[in-house]
């Protein structure tokens, strides 16, 4: 059987927390690996929370920008839905990446997200 904890690396992306406001997340270096994915876990959201999620790229941890759509596999939705399970894959070529929490209205959401890099130039990672 194949050992996939052996062969990749998981990483805090959005600390998981009740989030009141817009905000960045934990930047990622991927270096040494060949992929990367977000996976997003929401819970409760109060009084119509309207909360999203932006990957973002950057060359050198310091400026960020959006990341296209061709450069993703999947998308977050515009609004993240209670309860829920997401996830997108990042192919862009820039070394680090993270994913911004915005918010278009509402009070709150519970929400977190974490970084799976894989396909390590080096094996095992853990």
């Amino acid at each position: 059987m194949k050992d996939s904890h052996s062969d990749v690396k998981i990483a805090q992306a959005v600390v998981p927390a009740v989030k009141t406001a817009a905000g960045d997340g934990t930047t990622v270096d991927i270096r040494g690996y060949s992929s990367l994915l977000f996976v997003a876990n929401t819970g409760a959201i109060a009084s119509d929370g309207d909360f999203g999620l932006v990957v973002q790229d950057s060359a050198n941890g310091t400026d960020w920008s959006a990341v296209s759509a061709d450069k993703l596999l999947g998308a977050f939705p515009a609004t993240l839905e209670a309860n829920k399970t997401y996830a997108v894959g990042y192919v862009g070529g820039k070394r680090y990446a993270r994913v911004n929490v915005t918010k278009a209205g509402g009070t709150s959401i519970a929400a977190g997200v974490v970084a799976i890099l894989g396909d390590p130039a080096v094996a095992p990672v853990a």
